[in-house]
């Protein structure tokens, strides 16, 4: 990291991946659906609160030698819909997605009602959900009904 004329800049990366439109506050949540570990020795900058004129404030996750999975575009979509992945190689992005909340989610969340048949320990029935609204943030269980907002969607996948 270097000290520019207007306070800390943030080196490009060689290769990687570099998240940003994070809602404030949410990197951290970023991180760990990705799975990324210290001892794992990846170079990770995290820039938390930053002015957007986007979003207004926004986190940025930077990771040298990390690409995420299709299935962790998904996961991430759900704590920071309003997030751009870049996929980065020889200092160039070579692929730029703006995340979208998948119109079904299934076997990553669990139903906040415990008597749907999919909290029932004797019954097989995988979790799913469908997208009612991306803004705010809801699914609906397609077994009982229930709605999973964005708050029982953080806590779920902190």
């Amino acid at each position: 990291m270097d000290r520019g004329d207007n306070g800390l800049t943030v080196r490009k990366i060689r290769s990687g991946t570099v998240i940003d439109h994070i809602p404030a506050g949410r990197a951290l949540k970023v991180l760990r659906i990705l799975g990324v570990e210290p001892e794992q020795g990846y170079t990770i900058a995290v820039l938390m609160n930053v002015e957007s004129r986007k979003i207004g404030r926004k986190d940025i996750v930077k990771i040298s030698g990390l690409e995420p999975k299709v299935e962790d575009f998904h996961k991430i979509s759900l704590v920071a819909p309003t997030a751009t992945i870049n996929i980065v190689r020889d200092y160039e992005v070579v692929r730029k997605e703006k995340v979208k909340p998948p119109e079904k989610v299934e076997g990553i969340l669990k139903c906040i009602n415990p008597t749907c048949i999919t909290r029932q320990p004797r019954e097989v029935a995988t979790p799913t959900f469908r997208l009612v609204s991306r803004n705010p943030l809801v699914y609906q269980c397609i077994y009982c009904g229930s709605l999973l907002e964005e708050k029982e969607i953080l806590e779920q996948l902190a």
